[in-house]
């Protein structure tokens, strides 16, 4: 059985629970999220429901050695760039501010208030079903000269160092990544020195967080 957690149960954790959960595959869900009273309508479901911070359910299961098979960052927060910060601790991994002058470098930038710098290809608002062709976008038929988390990889910004953790499809506009991954990138950190930028992405959209390794 395929394991899935969707970390925060907003209205794009419920639409990737709903798509899913409709998709007549063998799956368990664990829904996590901070407020009881947005789990519990799930009450009844075919869902484990964990009423927690979700960076924090996160470091604590995974510490456990639970590994499930997709994680779905539905929370408004970089989840990736959260955790990292969590579990290396303030000795080892430390937020800074991102420099202005990375927005020149990016497809339509919007900065957030917490302080991550959010990406896409598109200039207007994608629909929520979109299945995210390869090559192509589907509102605009025009074609995708570069998938997003090849560009934030590749991205040359000194004196920081580009680290991406690619965000898969998992359904229409539903995107998630595998523990495997969170992990990977854990020991790649490690492995680093100075800033970072790290960031999360799909062919079209992405998230971008500095850090700096201590």
């Amino acid at each position: 059985m395929e394991e899935i957690w969707i970390i925060g149960v907003g209205r794009f954790g419920h639409i990737a629970f709903q798509r899913l959960s409709d998709a007549g595959k063998d799956r368990h869900f664990v829904l996590v999220d901070p407020e009881a009273e947005k789990l519990r309508r799930y009450k009844g479901k075919t869902a484990t429901l964990e009423v927690s911070d979700g960076i924090k359910f996160l470091e604590k299961r995974l510490k456990m050695g639970r590994k499930p098979d997709w994680i779905i960052p539905a929370l408004p927060v970089h989840l990736a760039a959260e955790w990292l910060v969590l579990h290396l601790g303030p000795a080892k991994l430390k937020r800074v501010p991102l420099p202005s002058e990375l927005d020149w470098l990016v497809p339509n930038p919007i900065r957030g208030s917490e302080g991550n710098l959010y990406v896409s290809h598109a200039a207007f608002r994608c629909p929520e079903d979109c299945d995210e062709p390869r090559d192509i976008c589907s509102i605009t038929r025009k074609m995708r000269h570069q998938n997003m988390y090849d560009l934030l990889l590749n991205l040359s910004f000194k004196p920081f160092n580009s680290l991406n953790m690619r965000s898969y499809q998992l359904g229409p506009g539903i995107g998630g990544y595998r523990a495997e991954q969170l992990l990977e990138m854990k020991a790649t950190v490690e492995q680093t020195t100075g800033p970072i930028l790290l960031s999360t992405a799909c062919r079209c959209h992405g998230v971008i967080t500095a850090l700096e390794r201590l």
